[in-house]
């Protein structure tokens, strides 16, 4: 009497079924990321070395650096 109440369980293409739903599930989460590390991380980052080489001077650098003594071989001036 019981076993009319319930449902028969699916057991044919249960594994295909289950696969399909977590792949395209995982295959978006993954892209979801993806993109926010390029939008949130690798932009700005690109953005602050385009910002820090614009405007770069390597012989002032360099200078400051002899300067302060950091460097054994170049004696200051």
């Amino acid at each position: 009497m019981s076993s009319a109440l319930l449902p028969k369980p699916q057991m044919r293409g249960l594994l295909a079924k289950r696969l399909r739903f977590h792949i395209v599930g995982a295959f978006t989460v993954s892209m979801g990321l993806a993109a926010l590390y390029k939008f949130g991380v690798a932009e700005p980052r690109k953005k602050a070395y385009a910002d820090f080489y614009r405007n770069y001077d390597s012989m002032k650098d360099f200078e400051d650096m002899r300067k302060a003594g950091i460097f054994q071989s170049v004696g200051p001036k």
